[in-house]
């Protein structure tokens, strides 16, 4: 990102009404700046050189964690029987008998 490919207003309002915020003209400015401070220093990290640094998928790969010891302090999967979808649904205050209906809580 060069200094031409700032962070304007409008994007920053584009992305609240997307995201349903509602921001004061205050605040627009000062989120852009934010923002733009963000991309600034994932810019600084993009220099970096990589080219030796091998991908992860795991924290425990760095720690030198070996696998088999991983599982000590995390929980085994296993399958288990689900919940009994007819009991649960006889249990919800409001139902089509497959889903929960909810009240609408967001409005535009």
């Amino acid at each position: 990102m060069n200094a031409v490919e700032k962070v304007t207003l409008e994007q920053v309002q584009d992305v609240a009404t997307l995201a349903n915020l509602e921001l004061s003209p205050e605040e627009l400015p000062r989120l852009a700046n934010d923002l733009n401070a963000i991309l600034g220093y994932v810019e600084q990290l993009n220099e970096l050189d990589t080219t030796y640094v091998l991908p992860m998928a795991q924290v425990s790969e760095v720690l030198g964690i070996q696998p088999s010891l991983a599982g000590e302090s995390l929980r085994a999967d296993q399958v288990r029987p689900s919940l009994d979808r007819g009991a649960v649904m006889a249990e919800a205050p409001e139902t089509d008998g497959r889903f929960f209906k909810v009240p609408k809580v967001i409005e535009r």
